[in-house]
This record gives structure tokens, sequence and C-alpha cells, in this order.
């Protein structure tokens, strides 16, 4: 007996370690080209709007097949889409640095797009498949964890190899450490459990795609996707716009104001580990989340109304930032609860949507509130969308307690 207990805790972890390892790439392809775009520029003898048009391009992708991958991930398995996707996006970024032509970058970030519509609906129904439940809000802490580490590390590991190299050499090194992962993580997979396919087509009503459907359309999976849209459209908000938005309306210098968006991007992760503790030690994920939100609107109105000081700002934004990442286990485990047995991959595919639907709405808003003398209103719009997410979250979890 106290083998068993031993080994499941470490079975847990490695099962952890590796699709949080495929998330972190996920996360570190996400952002390695934006830091590029000066020299990206001269490269390919384009304008900032086009490189723009490369992120569009990767991000609609992503957002319009994401719910489908998520009925191959149900119908067929997780654990080789999730090793075949990671390889995918690795060899599609490495091969940037092999064509210097802007029309083969759009393409291979398309390609790249494709593959990063896998990680959601495949990480979350492994985690379901294979974590003890006691567990779990802490599984979707470290998985999410790991996205803002891949997040973090992008940018200073791109540039510091383009120092040492070159722009090819250094896209085609991030591009194989991805690669030699997906083989490790092929190699270690035997330990990610699959859902029983009996049990899918069951769950699923025979497997039938009206019935899959029926499941994204019903009540509380759509009310998770409104859930997701709103978070997503105020940290987008605060992470895109906030130091402008800070350097216009308090006059706090351009250099100062990045220091304060550094305090929200340390803060956030460390945020999602204590969330990750939360969830695993109360059911009433929804109170703790709305809770969270208050405290993020009420800091999103102290930006908008008080005269701050750098010091001052720099606290409110990591409040801002450790509340949002505190969430995260919270309303991972909340879409958890509303998801019948068998369908976690549509599910977390179709409701993480939300984050492309609010990627595409959130900064022309931003911007244009920006462009019109509007700083205020930026801050203004985070707390009121963060108060409106309150509602979104208790009905989310009404509807998990009715299931």
């Amino acid at each position: 007996m106290a083998t068993a207990d031993l080994a499941a805790p470490r079975r847990d972890s490695k099962v952890i370690g590796l699709v949080s390892t495929g998330h972190f790439f996920s996360h570190f392809y996400m952002l390695l080209l934006p830091p590029l775009f000066p020299v990206l520029r001269d490269v390919y003898g384009v304008g900032f709007t086009e490189l723009g048009l490369t992120i569009t391009a990767y991000s609609l992708v992503t957002g319009l097949i994401q719910a489908p991958v998520g009925f191959l991930v149900d119908r067929y398995g997780a654990r080789m889409l999730l090793v075949a996707a990671l390889a995918l996006e690795s060899v599609a970024i490495g091969a940037i640095g092999l064509f210097p032509s802007f029309g083969a970058l759009i393409v291979l970030m398309m390609i790249a797009g494709v593959a990063n519509a896998v990680f959601h609906p495949a990480d979350y129904a492994l985690l379901n498949a294979s974590v003890d439940p006691r567990r779990m809000g802490r599984a979707f802490s470290m998985h999410t964890f790991a996205g803002h580490l891949g997040t973090a590390a992008a940018p200073i590991t791109v540039l510091w190899l383009m120092a040492v190299s070159d722009l090819s050499t250094a896209l085609l090194i991030c591009g194989a450490a991805g690669v030699v992962v997906a083989v490790l993580v092929a190699m270690a997979s035997d330990v990610l459990a699959e859902v029983p396919r009996e049990s899918t087509r069951h769950a699923a009503g025979g497997g039938s795609r009206a019935a899959g459907l029926a499941v994204l359309l019903s009540g509380p999976v759509l009310m998770g996707l409104v859930f997701y849209v709103f978070i997503s459209l105020f940290q987008r908000g605060m992470s895109q716009f906030g130091v402008s938005a800070v350097h216009l309306l308090h006059e706090i210098p351009l250099t100062e104001a990045g220091t304060v968006l550094t305090g929200y991007l340390f803060a956030a992760p460390v945020g999602v580990l204590f969330g990750g503790w939360v969830a695993d030690r109360t059911t009433h994920h929804a109170l703790f989340a709305a809770a969270a939100f208050v405290l993020i609107a009420l800091a999103a109105f102290g930006l908008a109304s008080l005269p701050v000081s750098t010091l001052q700002a720099a606290a409110l934004f990591a409040v801002v930032g450790f509340a949002a990442g505190a969430v995260a286990p919270s309303r991972d485990m909340l879409i958890r609860s509303v998801t019948p047995p068998g369908q976690v991959g549509k599910v977390f595919g179709f409701v993480s949507t939300g984050f492309n639907i609010a990627g595409v709405v959130a900064p022309p808003a931003y911007g244009y509130l920006l462009d019109h003398g509007e700083p205020a209103i930026v801050f203004w719009a985070v707390g009121v969308l963060a108060l409106v997410t309150v509602g979104t979250v208790i009905a989310t979890g009404q509807q998990a307690r009715r299931g």
C-alpha cells in the first residue's frame, strides 16, 4: 500500500511534467517572432503592419480549428496528436530560418497555428485522464505556469541566440529544441492515459458529430466560452495596453512604465501556483474566482482614478497579475466540472477559442481608446470587464452544481 501511495504522486508528476513541457513550447513559439520584428522588417522588406499580419494568421488559424481538433482528440486520443503537434510547430518555426521569403513566413506561421490548436484540447484531456483528481488543481496550475515560463523565455532566448550567431541559426536552434523534446515526450508517453474510446462513444451518444455539437452548444459550455472571452479581454487590456495607458495617464516615463508591466508579468505565475494550491482545497471555485475578479476591478479602478507614482502603479499591476494568475486553475476546474465524461478535448478546445475571440476584438478596441486620448478608460474598461466576468463565473458555477 505504501509503495502504491508513493508511486501515484510520482506518476502524476511525470504526466504533469510531460504535458506542461509541451505547453511551455506552445507559448515559447507564440512569442518568438515579435521581438525580432525590427530585424525581420529588413529581412523581408515589409512593414510592421505586414509582420503583425503573420501573428494574426497564426492566431486566426488556431482559433478556427481548435474546436474541431478537440473532436479528434476525443475520438482518436490525445497522446500522439500532442507529440505530432509539438514536432510540427517546431519544424515550422525552424523552417522560417531557411526561407527568407515573406510568403513562406505567412505559410509557415499558419502551419504553426494548426499545430498550436492541438495543445489546449490535448493537454487538458491528458491531464484529466491521467492525474489523480485530488491533485487536478495543482496539475492545471503547473500547466498554466509552464505557459507563462515559455512566454517569458522566448524573447530573451531568441535575442541572445541571434546575438551570438545570426537570425537563421537562432530560429533553427529554437525549432530543433522542440523536435528533440517531441521525441523525448514520445519515448515517455506510455505514462499518459487516454480516455477509453468506449466511454467516449457512450458519452457522445455513439460518437455522432451531432451529439458532440450538442455538447458544445449546451448552456454550461457556452457560458464557459463567454467566461473565457471576458477573462482574456481584461487581461489583454493590462498586458498589451497597460504600459501605454499608464504612461499617458500618469505621465510615468516610458522606461519606468515598462517596469510596471514587469510587476504584472512576475506576479501572474506566482498567482497561478497559489491558485492551484487553493483549487485542490476547495470546491467553491466560482466564489474564489469571483473574489479575485472583484480585486482586479478595484485595482484597475485605482489606476484609472487615483494619482499614482511608479511604485504604486507597479503594486496595482502586480495585484492584477497575481489575482488573474490565481484564477486560472479554478477557471479550468470549473470548465472540467461542466464537461461530460469523454468530452474534455472538444470542450476545452471550444472554450479556449474565447482567447482567440478576445485577441481579435480587444487590440483595436483598446487602441481606439488610446488613439482618442482616453487612457483612463482603458483601466475603467478593464475593471468593468472584470466585474462582468464575476457574473459569468457565478453562472458557470451554478451550471456546474446543476450538472
